[in-house]
């Protein structure tokens, strides 16, 4: 069942499915990890109902356009509707694609990519198949995910995603291997004391290295 939730900033709503992958706290995290800059051009991979797209939009002064990429139909769907519920027609677009296959035009077109991927590896899930392509990497790797952003930002441009914090050291390796340097770091924790579950990390192509490493935040 589809219905309409407020996105508690201005006037903003946004659809979502009870039956398809609902976004979590960590996009919104996500979202208000990195501010824009003026004429910001982003883009939301895995974007699933365009939480963070919309999101960041919506606290940000001086985002020019927003791209969402989301490979299951039935949420690009959902995203567009949402787009135009909100009247964002003309400063959104919606493509419905796998990362693996962006089409050649948007090499080096965005300033910023933000992302919540599929944080586990491969392997057994109970949940259904859509939901498991939005927990896991069955249709996309880290790897490629990467490999992606780094093509399609423009030299200087920043990444930002939010992933499993105990998989950081994959997720530092492999932003090195596609010259995109990691220069903010938070882990998130649901309390204080306890162990972190996610970290956010901000990386831009072709950066110097030189990596801020803010204090743990509390996503209680």
């Amino acid at each position: 069942m589809q219905v309409i939730e407020p996105l508690l900033i201005g006037n903003y709503r946004i659809i979502q499915d009870t039956s398809l992958y609902r976004f979590t706290s960590d996009s919104v995290l996500l979202a208000r990890f990195l501010r824009a800059k003026k004429g910001e051009r982003v883009a939301d991979f895995c974007s699933g109902s365009g939480i963070v797209g919309l999101h960041f939009f919506a606290e940000n002064k001086g985002v020019e356009h927003v791209t969402l990429f989301e490979m299951q139909k039935e949420l690009a769907e959902m995203s567009r509707r949402t787009v135009a519920l909100n009247g964002l027609e003309d400063t959104f677009t919606v493509e419905n694609c796998r990362l693996q296959e962006i089409p050649a035009e948007y090499t080096e077109k965005f300033s910023l990519i933000l992302c919540n991927p599929p944080y586990e590896r491969e392997g057994f899930e109970k949940a259904d198949g859509g939901k498991a392509v939005c927990r896991k990497e069955l249709s996309l790797t880290l790897q490629e995910l990467v490999r992606a952003a780094s093509r399609c930002l423009k030299f200087g441009g920043r990444f930002a995603l939010v992933h499993r914090a105990d998989r950081l050291s994959e997720v530092l390796c492999a932003l090195h291997a596609e010259n995109l340097e990691p220069k903010k770091l938070q882990l998130v924790a649901g309390k204080e004391n306890a162990k972190p579950y996610a970290v956010l990390v901000a990386a831009v192509k072709g950066g110097k290295a030189g990596l801020e490493v803010l204090p743990t935040k509390i996503n209680a």
